[in-house]
């Protein structure tokens, strides 16, 4: 049994129940005992920690500062227990416990959710939460287990399995460019409205491009013009939100900058047209990252095999 201040496997696993039932009646009935009986326990474990957890009122509970501390490491703590059951043998087949996944808000609600909702299917007996950031978390943070980042982690201490790659595209309505004209080089990008996105550390308002290719009958490009080009953009529309984003181009407000997997159905369809597709924009490809020390644990590994496999439509054509 693990023990400190007092505290056991089982009274972790009962306030985690009682905090996360959101009331005393719900969390017996989740846990198959009477109302003052739940009560009567959480009243002796907060008695013998000397401090407060939940505040209780007629219609929910919420956790106090001290609470939520407690349901973290609580949390954390029986899922290293499910970890060590399994790699001592037991339940191998079977996945189970907490898992916790971050995503980013755009790709995390199209493409992460869905997956998720798929994998609970197949094993029932993993508890998934998923939280959506605008700016992903540190991963340093221990705050989840598997996130799903744009570009692979530099620190060795985390394990970074592909998943797709993530083209950026220049891309405008149809209607905007026959109103303000085609870009033909980076360099025009600055006479445009573009469409600003404040998302994570990308600095915002600069677009680096370089060439990929070159249009029927242009010069070959020197050394130098090979290299990218960091073009500051501007344009009176601004938002942290890639799906807002999107739809004012949709609009015909400008000119947006957006991962491939996020425009290739309006692509197809001609309600947005690439501009400058001659040139690229620095990779920054998605990665299923997960700290070394849950390599064994068989709730990362049964997610992000399953991942790989839904994402396999992500990715081009060998």
């Amino acid at each position: 049994m693990i023990q400190a201040a007092g505290l056991q496997a089982s009274d972790l696993g009962f306030f985690v129940a009682v905090a996360s039932a959101g009331t005393l009646s719900a969390a017996a009935r989740d846990l198959g005992i009477s109302t003052a009986a739940v009560s009567k326990r959480l009243s002796s474990l907060e008695s013998r920690l000397g401090l407060p957890l939940l505040v209780r009122t007629t219609r929910r509970i919420s956790a106090t500062p001290e609470g939520e501390v407690l349901l973290e490491r609580a949390r954390a703590i029986l899922g290293d227990i499910d970890d060590l059951r399994q790699l001592l043998g037991r339940a191998k087949d079977k996945p189970g416990g907490l898992l916790r996944v971050n995503a980013t808000l755009g790709f995390g609600r199209m493409h992460v959710a869905p997956v998720i909702s798929e994998y609970s299917r197949r094993y029932p007996d993993v508890e998934v939460q998923l939280q959506l950031s605008a700016d992903p978390p540190p991963l340093d943070e221990d705050a989840f287990d598997v996130c799903v980042r744009f570009g692979a982690p530099p620190d060795a201490r985390f394990v970074a399995t592909f998943l797709a790659p993530n083209r950026r595209l220049l891309c405008a309505a149809p209607r905007y460019l026959r109103e303000r004209g085609t870009p033909q080089s980076p360099a025009d990008l600055r006479r445009h409205n573009c469409i600003g996105i404040r998302q994570g550390s990308d600095a915002y308002g600069v677009w680096r491009l370089r060439p990929v290719r070159r249009p029927r009958g242009a010069r070959p490009a020197s050394s130098g013009e090979a290299q990218a080009q960091a073009i500051r953009v501007r344009g009176n529309l601004t938002t942290n939100d890639g799906e807002i984003a999107v739809r004012w181009a949709l609009d015909g407000h400008g000119i947006v900058m957006r991962a491939e997997w996020d425009i290739q159905r309006y692509l197809a369809s001609g309600r947005l047209v690439p501009v400058l597709a001659q040139y690229a924009t620095p990779e920054a490809d998605i990665y299923a990252v997960y700290h070394q020390r849950l390599r064994m644990a068989s709730r990362v590994r049964s997610f992000v095999d399953f991942l790989v496999e839904r994402f396999k439509p992500l990715r081009p054509p060998a």
